[in-house]
């Protein structure tokens, strides 16, 4: 259950994103379901394994490689992986990850639910 609340909040993420980032589109709608099921994916099975790989850089930067690895993740599937998502740049793929970031906390915390 907890796997496809993720996904739903990643989903929502993900469309309030293109709203807000001019460089990050999602044709139609349904697309941000497949988006945020990619996501979901990638956290529960390669960021632990590139988390630990990118430690040294983390700490170094106080965290905030981190935010680089999670726009290259959307950057990666804007560009050709899903037909229906497209980002445009690479600075719109970190502002976006940091703008998706921040929906899926703010939606985890505004809802209580306990991911």
């Amino acid at each position: 259950m907890k796997i496809i609340l993720h996904w739903i909040i990643l989903s929502v993420a993900i469309w309030g994103t293109t709203r807000l980032v001019g460089g990050i589109t999602v044709d139609p709608v349904w697309v941000a379901l497949i988006v945020g099921a990619c996501l979901t994916l990638f956290n529960m099975f390669l960021k632990p394994i590139i988390n630990i790989l990118t430690m040294p850089l983390n700490i170094i930067t106080l965290g905030l490689f981190s935010l680089i690895v999670n726009g290259a993740v959307l950057w990666y599937l804007g560009n050709g992986v899903i037909n229906g998502f497209s980002v445009k740049t690479f600075t719109a793929a970190v502002v976006g990850a940091l703008i998706v970031s921040l929906l899926n906390w703010l939606i985890t915390k505004v809802f209580r639910f306990d991911l």
